[in-house]
Parts: structure tokens; sequence; C-alpha cells
């Protein structure tokens, strides 16, 4: 049986089109689309029809593409048995994956160039889905579960104080 992890953060992109958004974009674009074929058909312009229907379809398309690869794009972040991984999905097939040592590994928070895990000047970047104050509070989660790894509990019933 696989042991469970002592930390694990997943994080995805913000989709800001939900299903009923999509729709009223497609109800504007095919909307122009054929309020503008009229229009040209009307004037006699009729060769202009085809361009417009295939504009709004090309557009459609690319935003559900587009909408397709953000979903599945993902970034977790662990620690188990003595092994931090960053797996980072990019929803297109191409995923990056770095181990790090979680008792050497430190999180580094740079204005600049944002949040990162370091290890042995090795630089490992996270929480690029993630706004500021999300940074803040991976930060805040992964130096606790660090400094706690840093610091193990041991229980031995031998040495404890008989009372």
């Amino acid at each position: 049986m696989a042991e469970p992890p002592l930390f694990e953060a997943v994080s995805t992109p913000h989709r800001s089109l939900h299903p009923f958004g999509f729709l009223v974009l497609a109800v504007l674009c095919l909307g122009w689309a054929l309020i503008g074929g009229v229009v040209f058909l009307v004037v006699g312009a009729w060769p202009v029809v085809p361009f417009l229907g295939g504009e709004a379809l090309l557009v459609l398309g690319a935003v559900l593409l587009h909408h397709r690869w953000s979903g599945r794009a993902r970034e977790v972040i662990s620690i188990r048995s003595g092994l931090l991984r960053v797996r980072r999905d990019r929803g297109r097939g191409k995923a990056f994956e770095a181990t790090l040592d979680p008792y050497w590994a430190r999180v580094e928070r740079d204005d600049q160039r944002g949040l990162a895990l370091v290890q042995r000047g090795r630089r490992v970047e996270i929480g690029r889905f993630l706004s500021e104050q999300e940074q803040a509070d991976l930060a805040a989660a992964l130096e606790a579960v660090l400094a706690a790894y840093r610091q193990p509990v041991f229980d031995n019933p031998q040495l404890r104080e008989k009372g």
C-alpha cells in the first residue's frame, strides 16, 4: 500500500469563462456573423458571407481549444517518503517534473521572480497559476511543513519517564 503524502497541494489555472459565458460568446459571435451576412447579402457583396461564418467558427473553435487545454493544466507539489516532488502538466501532453530533498529545500519568494523551491542552487518555480495572496498562503504552508519535516518527533516508549 502506498504511503500517504505528508503534504500535497494542487493548483489549476483560473477559469473565467464558464459554460454560460461561452454560450453568450457563441450567441454574440454567430449573431454578429448572421446580421453582417444579411447586410452584405442585401448590398450584393455575397462572397463576404462565408468568410463571416468561418471567422465566427474559427473564434469559437479557438476559445474551445484553449478552454480544453487550460482545463487539463495543473501543478502538484507533494512531500512523501523523503521526496519533494513538483509536477507541472501544461495540458497539452507536456509535463515537467522535479524532485528535491525536503530536508535541504527551502521556499524563496521574490517579487520579480515569483515563488520557488530552492535546493543547492537549483530553483524550481511553483505557484504559477496562483494569485499573490494564494502564493503567500502556499509559501507559508510549505515553510511550516518543511520545518516540521526537519524537526521530527520521535516517540520511544522506553525513554518515557515513568511516573
